[in-house]
């Protein structure tokens, strides 16, 4: 296959917002034509595959108002503390989330949400040696947080609930069918957290 550099000719601001921005991209293509592209350009993301000595991990069921669903998912949230270490906003989304710290993190998978629209990523850590925060110290939920569920799941058994449909957040599913893969392998594939994203 040949190479060939798509390039940007122009942008068009559409919608700024808290989270996320439109804009509408002018894109060569391969056969030489131009083409309008949408592109949401997000903040991205960290998640966290939270597993204990017995194999279980925490899932959390929240309300997403863009689906209309409760749906089961990681601890996560955007990256929205500007300067913050990727690895230390995924442990205080995993403690604001469910109460727990963790001694030890290690990268477990990148993942492009929806690359076809989006340019957000999602960094999602694996952290063992869990121990639970002190009642005093836990975080104030509130808003779509302040109903969520947090649930301890053997890791087989959530890899199950991925084929039979109740898992359906894509962070979800691909950082426990990763986590999954990572035990099976004696974890031998986790790379270090720092390791360059894509």
């Amino acid at each position: 296959m040949t190479a060939f550099a798509h390039l940007t000719v122009s942008e068009e601001p559409r919608y700024q917002g808290a989270i996320f921005s439109v804009r509408t991209d002018q894109v060569t293509m391969s056969s030489g034509r131009t083409v309008s592209r949408d592109v949401v350009a997000a903040k991205g993301a960290v998640g966290v595959v939270a597993i204990d000595d017995v194999d279980r991990v925490v899932l959390i069921r929240q309300y997403r108002h863009a689906v209309g669903a409760v749906l089961w998912e990681l601890p996560a949230g955007l990256r929205d503390v500007d300067g913050e270490d990727l690895v230390v906003g995924a442990a205080r989304e995993l403690a604001e989330e469910t109460d727990l710290t963790a001694a030890r993190y290690d990268l477990l998978v990148d993942l492009h949400t929806s690359p076809g629209f989006t340019d957000e990523i999602i960094r999602i850590f694996l952290a063992r040696d869990l121990v639970p925060v002190p009642d005093g110290d836990r975080h104030e939920r509130t808003d779509e947080e302040a109903d969520l569920e947090v649930a301890w799941v053997d890791l087989d058994e959530a890899v199950a609930m991925i084929f039979r449909g109740d898992i359906t957040n894509a962070a979800a599913v691909g950082g426990l069918l990763a986590a999954a893969k990572a035990r099976d392998e004696g974890w031998a594939t986790l790379r270090p957290v720092e390791f360059p994203e894509p």
